[in-house]
């Protein structure tokens, strides 16, 4: 009995100090990262006071806003120099006509939906464009902004879908969906327009306008560490469709197209 007794307390002691000994190491080996952790950034913050290029590709996204639309946008990029980075972009966009304003409609007193007077069609972009970024000026410090050039030219895919209206027939009750071009040689007595019909309605009435598109912008990267991207960038884009582009009814229709923009962007580099 007094041997089982001993076997039991050697056994607990054993277990005790094996803890112990766990408990230790998970200790020292929690220290370690920690300071593997802290001497990385250290590292990193040293090499991104001294310029040094530590990085090999970024990607990143963007929300812009334009003279003439708004759109979001994902670029990657490929870093070919300290100073030098070949740049892939995809892009899309609602452009919209300066004379664009949303009014309500509005039959016996009843208000419905609103609308864009006269607006035919509405046009989407998707771009694609390969360019370079030009490194003017790199963080002095910690809290020092990065400043670059960049140009790209691509290839737009202009999508025109039409835009459809709600018109309901005061006499006969009967409700339809026309363009504004079809109201203006085929319009019923009593049509009244209740609203546009939405996002959804025209999509089977799409037809692909290609275009050819250019930019040039500056970046300013803001973030304490080269590790994510952080920025502001501001910039004009010019785009030269093959065709004409019918917008708004009876206004005049372009085939180039000139704006400037602004866009907030966020991503990483590896």
């Amino acid at each position: 009995m007094k041997q089982f007794f001993l076997t039991i307390l050697v056994s607990t002691l054993v277990l005790q100090l094996f803890a112990q000994n766990t408990d230790s190491v998970n200790m020292v080996s929690k220290r370690n990262r920690q300071n593997s952790k802290r001497d990385r950034m250290n590292n990193l913050l040293r090499m991104e006071e001294e310029g040094d290029l530590i990085f090999n590709k970024h990607n990143i996204f963007g929300i812009r806003l334009s003279s003439d639309g708004y759109g979001i946008n994902f670029e990657k990029g490929k870093f070919k120099s300290p100073t030098r980075t070949l740049l892939f972009q995809f892009e899309l966009n609602e452009k919209k006509d300066p004379k664009e304003h949303h009014i309500s409609a509005t039959s016996d007193g009843i208000n419905f939906s609103s609308v864009v007077p006269y607006k035919l069609n509405n046009l989407y972009e998707f771009k694609m464009a390969v360019g370079q970024e030009h490194l003017i000026g790199g963080k002095g410090n910690r809290n020092g902004v990065r400043v670059s050039f960049l140009y790209s030219g691509g290839v737009t895919i202009g999508m025109l879908k039409p835009y459809f209206l709600d018109v309901q027939n005061q006499i006969t009750g009967a409700t339809t969906r026309k363009t504004y071009a079809e109201m203006a040689v085929d319009t019923t007595e009593g049509d009244v327009i209740t609203g546009a019909s939405g996002f959804t309605v025209g999509w089977g009435n799409l037809s692909i306008k290609p275009a050819a598109n250019a930019r040039q912008a500056m970046r300013f990267d803001y973030g304490r560490l080269n590790q994510t991207v952080s920025a502001v960038e501001v910039g004009l884009t010019e785009e030269y469709y093959f065709s004409k582009i019918p917008i708004v009814y009876l206004v005049k229709q372009h085939q180039f197209f000139f704006n400037a923009y602004v866009a907030i962007l966020f991503g990483s580099r590896k």
